[in-house]
């Protein structure tokens, strides 16, 4: 683009466009077509290559999306400790739910993040980890976790989370597993 903010139309259009990417790249797999993607977002095919050019400009697009919706679930969940609406230990559940379960498990995810630049990805792990400390350091203060369970270890579980799609009832086992993995009975 020119750099010139988008009239209203051609933002609408844009949204359109990547929500249909997002669930046609989510169901189809990668290879699913511009037109489909056009004619998913009621566009014509013109008005999606002038947002986008090229495939890899929808994915990176769509990507830069997903990152940023894991920074606002890392805010959200750091907001709802200070605010004290929840505790350093559902905060946690919370994050590993949103950011590992959910987004882990979406096809489109485990696609974008291979297109997220480098950069952008250290950044969002320098902000999962903090965010980490804080919420580790919450429950703690609470009492909710082992005495010895450090943001290391709720990294290490992060990092262990299941990345294949599951049915919802295996999700709510993992989080019951993982919960119990850090908490004293």
């Amino acid at each position: 683009m020119n750099g010139q903010p988008l009239r209203v139309d051609a933002l609408r259009n844009r949204q359109a466009i990547l929500t249909a990417a997002r669930e046609l790249v989510a169901a189809r797999g990668p290879e699913v077509g511009m037109d489909q993607i056009a004619a998913a977002a009621d566009v014509a095919v013109g008005t999606l290559y002038r947002h986008f050019p090229a495939k890899k400009d929808l994915i990176e697009a769509i990507a830069a999306d997903l990152v940023d919706g894991v920074g606002e679930s890392l805010d959200a969940v750091l907001e709802a400790v200070e605010n004290g609406t929840s505790s350093g230990l559902d905060a946690l559940v919370a994050l590993f739910r949103r950011v590992v379960i959910d987004l882990r498990q979406e096809r489109l995810f485990r696609l974008a993040v291979t297109g997220v630049a480098d950069e952008s990805l250290r950044e969002i792990q320098r902000r999962g980890r903090a965010a980490v400390e804080r919420l580790v350091a919450a429950a703690h203060g609470d009492g909710a976790l082992y005495p010895d369970v450090t943001a290391d270890d709720v990294v290490l579980l992060l990092s262990a989370a299941p990345v294949e799609p599951m049915p919802e009832a295996e999700r709510r086992r993992w989080l019951i597993l993982m919960r119990r993995a850090l908490t004293p009975p």
